[in-house]
């Protein structure tokens, strides 16, 4: 399989890429597109199915753009991602390694606690669900199961609202109408939801009557607030919200902390996922109290405020300025005094401490799915500490990266894939990287 998470077979020698296949299938399949040395096709006819096979459950696989894996039954969408990490590590970063099998996720439906649901004019009628693949094109979908079965009741009330109140959609080509999109968090152990209108203006009609039709359908909700987005964008979200009723934010526990949770705020999707990454990456870390510890790409500072009250001195850095301030009030909330927050590019923060003489024992850096710049890996290497653990939600990036540090004396001592996405394309890896000599 792809890590895109399609199957690959052959005809005549040349490759046959096709979605929603596993492994061991046998197909009659249509050939869509085509170039030199390869081609795609769709399935036409299911001759002999995969033993790899499960039953995916979901009304909308194969419509919408997010599943890429249910077909397949979980244990053995566990062994596949472990096999993209492990054959990258070699590929990509030259590294003749044997990976334990990848950390699978506490829940493998219903974990994921936020959703974003576009609503669109499609044939004259308002319609809400998600972007079928590569396209702008939504399908409708009454139950997703990756979401809390509550999600579909809270799409249901917007929707009988738009249809009652004769409220206008966004159209993203003429910039025109009002909603855009219906956002949705949940604090999983707090019991709390916060539903978000995103609308191209400031104010929405019958502000009253959507408050009822959502308090209604989800008891759960205590936040219920309007997004203003005017830009003519991709971007979800604008930069001011207004609260419609009930509380500003939510709150949820994540490794024991308590995390305030805006429509603004990073927050991972699976949370018992990110107890156990982050578990991982503190044992990684091997902190024993004693640690200066810095956080590169900190976000709203969860990984970094989890192992705070293993080290001396804890230093996130962020170049997200609201990240910083939702940073600063995690750490201030749960009471955490040894933290520090630096708005900033990570290169130019580490370069900024380098020259204060701070010369941490532990970096951990959590970089874009892009990876690290070649400049912060130098910068971090000349910083010199005992350890380096970098989380990475891109294998490919993470491989290139650790076979960097490898050339500059951080050799990788261990990796370990942990699934926080199941049923997509997805997975984490955390790599233990140590200097030489330690």
């Amino acid at each position: 399989m792809t890590n895109e998470g399609s199957g690959v077979g052959r005809h005549d020698g040349i490759a046959v890429f096709v979605p929603y296949t596993a492994p061991g299938d046998v197909i009659k399949a249509r050939i869509v597109k085509t170039a030199a040395r390869y081609c795609f096709g769709i399935i036409e006819e299911m001759i002999s199915p995969s033993s790899l096979r499960g039953c995916d459950g979901c009304s909308a696989f194969g419509r919408c753009g997010s599943c890429s894996l249910r077909h397949i039954a979980y244990d053995e969408e566990l062994k596949i991602k472990n096999g993209w990490v492990q054959d990258n590590m070699r590929r990509i970063g030259g590294l003749d390694v044997e990976l334990p099998p990848a950390l699978p996720s506490p829940k493998v439906d219903r974990y994921r606690n936020k959703a974003v649901y576009p609503i669109k004019l499609q044939n004259g009628k308002p319609v809400i669900g998600f972007f079928a693949k590569r396209s702008h094109r939504v399908v409708t979908c009454d139950d997703c199961l990756l979401h809390p079965e509550f999600f579909g009741n809270i799409c249901d009330a917007v929707m009988e609202w738009i249809t009652s109140c004769n409220v206008s959609i966004y159209d993203e080509v003429e910039h025109k109408g009002l909603v855009r999109s219906l956002f949705i968090r949940h604090a999983e152990a707090a019991g709390k939801a916060m539903a978000v209108i995103i609308a191209n203006g400031s104010k929405l009609p019958q502000e009253q009557k959507l408050i009822e039709l959502i308090r209604a359908a989800a008891p759960c909700v205590s936040s219920i607030m309007l997004n203003v987005n005017t830009d003519k964008t991709n971007v979800l979200l604008g930069k001011q919200s207004r609260l419609l009723w009930g509380d500003e934010f939510i709150t949820d526990r994540l490794c024991g902390l308590d995390f305030s949770i805006s429509p603004l705020s990073f927050y991972q999707v699976n949370r018992l996922g990110a107890e156990q990454l982050y578990n991982t990456a503190a044992d990684f870390a091997e902190l024993s109290g004693g640690e200066t510890l810095i956080d590169l790409y900190c976000g709203a500072g969860t990984i970094g405020l989890s192992m705070a009250h293993k080290v001396k001195q804890l230093i996130g850095v962020e170049i997200v300025a609201p990240a910083v301030e939702n940073a600063k009030q995690n750490a201030a909330q749960n009471g955490i005094s040894n933290a520090r927050f630096i708005c900033a590019d990570a290169a130019d923060a580490a370069l900024l401490l380098e020259k204060e003489g701070i010369k941490p024992d532990v970096v951990i850096v959590d970089p874009p799915r892009k990876g690290c710049s070649r400049g912060l890996i130098d910068t971090i290497v000349r910083m010199a500490p005992d350890r380096v653990v970098m989380v990475s939600c891109d294998s490919a990036t993470a491989a290139r990266d650790t076979a960097i540090f490898n050339s500059l004396g951080y050799h990788p001592v261990k990796i370990q894939a942990a699934d926080m996405f199941p049923r997509t394309n997805h997975i984490e890896c955390v790599v233990k990287l140590c200097r030489e000599g330690e």
